[in-house]
C-alpha cells in the first residue's frame, strides 16, 4: 500500500541530516521551539505561512510543499475556511494553479462552501490574477450548474471574460456558452454583459448576433432609463454599477444597428441609424460623464454619416471625409484607424487613387501597435480593424505596382489573422500572395514560406497529424 508522505516527516528527516535541534531550526525559520515541536509531533496543524517560513528555512523554492500541503491538512481533514482561503490566495501569488484546483475539487462537494470561494474569485479577479480566479470561477460554476442561481451567471460572465483573448475560433466558444446565461443575470448586469457579447461578435463579423443582441441591449435600456426617471431612489441601488452611464447603451445599440447595416451593404439603413445615435436631446443627464459619452456619439455620428455616404458610392464624399478627420480634435488614434478603414475600403472597391490621402495620414498607416485594455471593445474589435486595414492596404499597393508596400502590409495582416484565428481572412491573405508571387524579391517569399511552415508544424503539434515529410 503506497504512503502519502508528509511534511512532519520531511521535516524530521532534514533536522535528523543537518543536525539541527528544534530549537535551532526555530531560530532559523522564525519559529519558538513549541511550534516547530508540535509540528513535528503531529500535535500542531500548520498554516501557509508557517509551511512558507519552513520551506525557506530548509533552503527549498517557494511552494515547493504546497501539494503535500493539501494532501496532509485539506484533503485529509474537514475544510477549514480559515486555512484554506490564504493557502488560495498564496497558491495565487506563485501561479500554482494545480495546488488551487485540488483545493476546489477536494471541497466543492458541499455547496456551503461556494460563496465563500466565489468571493475569494472575485478579489482575485481584483487583483488581475485571472488565471488562478478562473479556477475558482469554473469550480463554483461546476458546483452550482444545476442551482439556476444568479451567482451561477455571474461566475459564467467572468468566466467569459477572463477567457476572451487573440484566439477568434476560441472566443466564439465562449461567447456561444456564456450567452445563455444572460438573463439570469441582475437586470442591470445584464447590460454590459450584453455589450461585451455584441463587441465579441462583431469582432468575429457575425452580423446576425450583432444584430440581435444589440436590439436586445437597447429594449432593455430603455426599460431601465425609463424606470431610472420614474424612481430616483432606482439611481444609485443598481445603475452605478454600469461600466457607463444609461443611456451609452441605447445609443451604442444604435451605433452597433448601424455597424450592422453598413456591413451588408444597407447603407440608408446605417444612416438612419447613425442619425437617431446623433440625437441625443432626449439625454436627461448633464452630468460630466454624460456630456462626454454625448460628444463622443456627435462625433461618431459627424465621420460615420460621410463614412457612410462613402462606401455606398459617393466619391464626391471622399476629401469631405479626410478633412474631417484631418481636422484638430480629440479623435483617438483608433478611431482614426476605422475611418482609414473606410477610406482603403471605398478605395478598392471603387479603384480610387489615395496615395496623396496615405502619404498625409503615413504616421497613423505605419503603426499598427494596440495598448493592453480590459475593454472589450479594445480588446476584440481594434485588433480586427488593424488586421483589415492591413489587408486593405495591401491589396491597394499590390494591385497599384508598389510592391514592397504592399507585401509588408500583407505579411502583418497575415501574421495578425493567424493570431486572431480568423481563418477567411488568413487565406485571403495566402491567395492575395500567391496572385503577386511572381513580384515578391527573394527575401520576401523566403518570409513567407518560413511563415507558412511554422503554421503548418503548430497546426501539427496541436491536432496531432502525422508528420510524413521526408
Amino acid at each position: 500500500m503506497k504512503h502519502t508522505p508528509t511534511i512532519r516527516a520531511e521535516l524530521d528527516r532534514y533536522l535528523e541530516q543537518k543536525g539541527l535541534s528544534l530549537t535551532q531550526f526555530g531560530q532559523l525559520a522564525g519559529m519558538n521551539r513549541g511550534i516547530v515541536s508540535a509540528i513535528v509531533t503531529g500535535n500542531k496543524s500548520m498554516s501557509v505561512n508557517q509551511l512558507d517560513l519552513i520551506t525557506e528555512a530548509m533552503g527549498l523554492p517557494e511552494g515547493h510543499f504546497y501539494d503535500l500541503f493539501v494532501e496532509n491538512y485539506i484533503i485529509e481533514h474537514p475544510p477549514n475556511m480559515r486555512r484554506i482561503e490564504p493557502f488560495l490566495f498564496r497558491c495565487a501569488e506563485l501561479d500554482k494553479l494545480d495546488a488551487i484546483r485540488r483545493v476546489v475539487g477536494a471541497i466543492m462537494d458541499n455547496l456551503l462552501y461556494s460563496p465563500k470561494l466565489f468571493e475569494i474569485a472575485e478579489e482575485l479577479l481584483s487583483q488581475e490574477r485571472h488565471e488562478a480566479a478562473l479556477v475558482l470561477y469554473e469550480g463554483v460554476a461546476e458546483a452550482e450548474k444545476y442551482q439556476h442561481s444568479e451567482r451561477l451567471a455571474v461566475c459564467q460572465y467572468r468566466i467569459f471574460t477572463i477567457q476572451i483573448g487573440d484566439d477568434q475560433s476560441q472566443n466564439l466558444k465562449a461567447a456561444t456558452l456564456f450567452e445563455p446565461f444572460v438573463e439570469r443575470l441582475d437586470e442591470i448586469d445584464q447590460l454590459d454583459a450584453l455589450k461585451d457579447l455584441a463587441n465579441v461578435y462583431r469582432s468575429l463579423r457575425k452580423w446576425d448576433k450583432v444584430d440581435e443582441i444589440a436590439k436586445l441591449m437597447r429594449a432593455k435600456a430603455e426599460i431601465q432609463y425609463n424606470l431610472k426617471h420614474e424612481h430616483k431612489s432606482r439611481e444609485c441601488e443598481s445603475t452605478n454599477k454600469l461600466t457607463r452611464p444609461l443611456f451609452v447603451y441605447i445609443s451604442y445599440a444604435d451605433l452597433l444597428c448601424a455597424g450592422v447595416c453598413e456591413a451588408k451593404g444597407d447603407y440608408q439603413q446605417a444612416l438612419q441609424y447613425t442619425y437617431a445615435y446623433a440625437d441625443l436631446e432626449w439625454v436627461r443627464e448633464m452630468d460630466e460623464d454624460t456630456l462626454y459619452w454625448i460628444n463622443l456619439f456627435k462625433g461618431w455620428a459627424q465621420a460615420n454619416a460621410v463614412a457612410n455616404k462613402l462606401l455606398s458610392g459617393d466619391i464626391n464624399a471622399l476629401y469631405d471625409y479626410v478633412e474631417y478627420i484631418g481636422a484638430p480634435s480629440d479623435t483617438s488614434e483608433q478611431d482614426k484607424v476605422a475611418q482609414l478603414l473606410n477610406i482603403m475600403m471605398t478605395a478598392n472597391r471603387y479603384q480610387i487613387d489615395v496615395s496623396d490621402i496615405l502619404q498625409r495620414f503615413e504616421t497613423i498607416v505605419g503603426s499598427f501597435v494596440q495598448q493592453p485594455s480590459t475593454d472589450m471593445y479594445t480588446k476584440q474589435v481594434i485588433p480586427e480593424q488593424y488586421a483589415r486595414l492591413s489587408y486593405e492596404l495591401a491589396y491597394y499597393h499590390l494591385y497599384r505596382g508598389t510592391y514592397d508596400d504592399g507585401f509588408k502590409y500583407l505579411m502583418y495582416s497575415m501574421v495578425s489573422y493567424h493570431t486572431l484565428n480568423n481563418e477567411t481572412y488568413f487565406i485571403k491573405c495566402m491567395v492575395l500572395f500567391e496572385r503577386y508571387r511572381a513580384y515578391a524579391v527573394s527575401e520576401t517569399k523566403a518570409a513567407y514560406l518560413e511563415f507558412i511552415e511554422r503554421v503548418w508544424i503548430a497546426d501539427v503539434k496541436k491536432n496531432g497529424a502525422i508528420d510524413c515529410r521526408s
